[in-house]
């Protein structure tokens, strides 16, 4: 590319150089621009300006004076907004994409974390149970052991503290009660059946859930999930008639523990629901387990005395740290997995809820028949799995609203 100089004629080489009299002649010149093929002098919109010494300007590629290359100057004009929203959404896109993988990961964990709580809770308690027979100083020290969880949870700030007046403590009392007697009544089947068949009978917890609702709020069932409840009880029935390890104090306080439970939600739909009371579900559970725990302690102490002690463990003949251990870590993921639950349930509906509830149980039964050696017949296992499949249905149709009809 050759390289562009500029050269300036002398004075006397152009009339229009000639220093001229501004005051006496004034004089108006059009700018004139000369551009290759083309010639702005003869326009008619030609912008005029007083005489200035009109010079010319020539370009020569034989000047000593360089000239740099044209640069023009930086557009001004402001992109589109079709651009600006269509980078927008690209960015925006590729931000949710990243959010909502972390989401999934972080679900997909609580979900691991909750099943993996749920076994080593109900292997290290059927242990206990098995060797210290006191369901009630169990399930006590459970609630205790929450209890001074949720202690250094609102101490070190880990969790907000809750405000709480007498008003919210009468109507959390009901719920703590219930609370309280269907964890007993679990601990009370677990110490009397094998871990498989208790779960099992508590599969029949929809059917309690369905009779309760419709008692004390009126909501009346759907046919499909009046029809759902059909392989529920069948499912159990037919595993109670074939369950090895079948006795009527286990299966009775199993159902117990369904009754309870689903009268603890039916409770906390009916009495909770002035929006000035209403909390949060982990700050809900935490203040129910520290009522339990104050509700509990005094019954066991006097229906079973002081029992968990080293001397008394050793006079029976227990090995004290195994048995202290396994308390321990029993409480622990009882605990854990119950607070586990609640963080799920604030992040996905109720229906995928009792989905992975219904997962949970599954996962419980196989693993404790595994770990247990727990005898199984072919019809028994027939039953499960149908009481089984009865609750996934459930949890499916349940989201089904009936029609209203137009008025």
């Amino acid at each position: 590319m050759q390289s562009a100089a500029f050269s300036l004629p002398s004075p006397s080489s152009h009339p229009y150089l000639k220093p001229r009299n501004f005051a006496s002649n004034p004089t108006f010149y059009p700018i004139r621009g000369v551009s290759k093929g083309r010639d702005f002098s003869d326009s008619t919109n030609a912008i005029s300006i007083p005489s200035f010494p009109k010079r010319s300007w020539s370009l020569s590629s034989s000047s000593p004076l360089p000239l740099r290359a044209w640069t023009s100057a930086p557009s001004l004009s402001k992109p589109s907004p079709l651009h600006l929203r269509a980078t927008a959404a690209e960015n925006a896109g590729e931000a949710g994409k990243s959010g909502s993988l972390l989401k999934t990961l972080e679900l997909g964990l609580l979900f691991g974390l909750w099943y993996i709580f749920n076994i080593y809770f109900n292997i290290y308690n059927k242990q206990v149970l098995k060797a210290f027979h006191y369901p009630i100083t169990v399930t006590a020290i459970q609630f205790a052991v929450g209890t001074i969880l949720v202690t250094i949870m609102w101490t070190f700030n880990l969790y907000k503290r809750p405000k709480i007046n007498g008003a919210q403590l009468a109507a959390i009392l009901p719920l703590a009660v219930v609370h309280t007697l269907g964890n007993l009544f679990t601990n009370m089947s677990l110490g009397k059946v094998a871990v498989s068949f208790t779960h099992t009978i508590k599969a029949m917890e929809p059917f309690f859930s369905v009779v309760l609702s419709a008692m004390f709020l009126g909501e009346l069932p759907t046919l499909w999930v009046v029809a759902s409840l059909v392989p529920i009880v069948g499912g159990v029935a037919l595993a109670s008639v074939t369950e090895a390890s079948f006795n009527w104090a286990g299966f009775w306080t199993a159902m117990a523990s369904n009754l309870t439970n689903q009268s603890r939600n039916v409770l906390s739909k009916k009495v909770m629901v002035n929006k000035e009371e209403s909390m949060d579900n982990i700050t809900l559970f935490s203040i129910i387990t520290i009522m339990s725990l104050i509700l509990l302690a005094p019954v066991a102490i006097f229906t079973e005395g002081v029992k968990f002690t080293p001397a008394y463990l050793q006079s029976a003949g227990l090995n004290v740290k195994e048995v202290v251990v396994r308390s321990l870590l029993a409480a622990l993921c009882f605990h854990a997995y119950q607070q586990v639950s609640y963080m799920i349930l604030q992040r996905v509906s109720p229906v995928t809820h009792s989905v992975g509830n219904c997962v949970k149980r599954v996962v419980v039964i196989v693993s404790s028949v595994l770990f247990f050696k727990t005898p199984v017949s072919p019809i028994n296992s027939l039953g499960t799995g149908i009481a089984l499949a009865g609750v996934f249905l459930y949890s499916r149709v349940k989201r089904i609203k009936p029609k209203t009809k137009a008025a």
